[in-house]
């Protein structure tokens, strides 16, 4: 039988120790590690902006946020939502506000169909909130009330104490009329009470609930006729009661600061835009029929019974 050379024999475990003791091994475990580090890190720093590679329109807007949401959900470590995204990134809700019609009639140019124009520009970056800023507007929205004073035609956004929003809108009409939407002779006021934001409405259908007739366009208040626009409504439930009472935005602001809808209240459509992003699902409001108010300068004033 052949015999190695006992010099051989040593050699060769010599070489078999440096083998297992200078880290190859090891190494490659280690530098799979330094990969997989700056692989995150990359990964985190592209999951902080992502870029918007052609124009977005209106009535393609809500798909595109869904799909950024969807698919940066599972990469954070909050639960991301649309509301979080946008305030997160408050130029888009500056920029839906220029979509109303008056404003971009202000700039003397007329908008047929809002569900044409761009909402969101190639080019532009939206960024997603990190974990403390998606913390924090988690608290805002939890500390957020929508007040509104029917006599007053006054809906407050608020958050703990602090006022941010006062916008002027339209109520219900003291009257009772049948309505063929519900089939029943219907008291048009507004309804009081609390509770929350319980829906939104993001393609909503405009129906005429006197005679249930869907229509697609409107009557501005220049005569100018023009498509609907794609805004969303918010549902209310008050005192455990869904009355089926929406805020929404009117195409006819000159409406606003009267007794004027069947029991909805109405805003101008920049005007909803920041309510809708103001009150997501679960959002505190408070409807109620104060006469007693303090104007402008502080002073107690009484305002017209409009319900009598």
């Amino acid at each position: 039988m052949f015999k190695l050379p006992l010099k051989i024999v040593m050699v060769l475990i010599i070489l078999l120790i440096i083998i297992r003791f200078c880290c190859p091994r090891d190494e490659g475990v280690e530098m799979s590690l330094r990969l997989d580090t700056f692989n995150n890190e990359s990964d985190s720093i592209e999951l902080q902006r992502v870029e918007i590679h052609q124009d977005i329109l209106v009535e393609n807007y809500f798909q595109y946020v869904d799909s950024i949401v969807c698919k940066y959900d599972s990469l954070t470590n909050y639960p991301l939502t649309e509301h979080l995204l946008v305030r997160a990134n408050s130029w888009i809700i500056d920029t839906l506000q220029h979509t109303d019609y008056y404003l971009m009639k202000a700039r003397d140019s007329f908008v047929y169909n809002q569900k044409k124009m761009i909402a969101l520009r190639k080019g532009a970056f939206i960024n997603i909130p990190d974990s403390i800023a998606a913390d924090q507007l988690l608290y805002a929205f939890q500390q957020t009330k929508i007040d509104i004073n029917i006599p007053e035609f006054t809906l407050r956004i608020y958050e703990d104490s602090v006022q941010l929003y006062k916008f002027l809108v339209r109520v219900g009409r003291n009257e009772k009329k049948y309505l063929e939407m519900s089939g029943r002779i219907q008291d048009l006021k507004t309804k009081t009470g609390e509770g929350t934001i319980v829906r939104h409405v993001r393609n909503p259908r405009y129906v005429n609930p006197v005679n249930n007739h869907e229509y697609f366009v409107t009557r501005r208040d220049d005569q100018e006729v023009t498509k609907l626009p794609q805004i969303p409504f918010i549902e209310t439930e008050l005192n455990g009661v869904r009355h089926g009472q929406l805020i929404h935005p009117t195409t006819n602001p000159v409406t606003l600061g009267k007794a004027y809808s069947n029991g909805c209240i109405g805003t101008n459509e920049a005007d909803a835009w920041i309510l809708y992003y103001y009150a997501p699902i679960g959002t505190k409001i408070k409807i109620r029929y104060d006469l007693n108010v303090q104007n402008e300068k502080g002073e107690q004033i009484v305002l017209k019974d409009i319900y009598q």
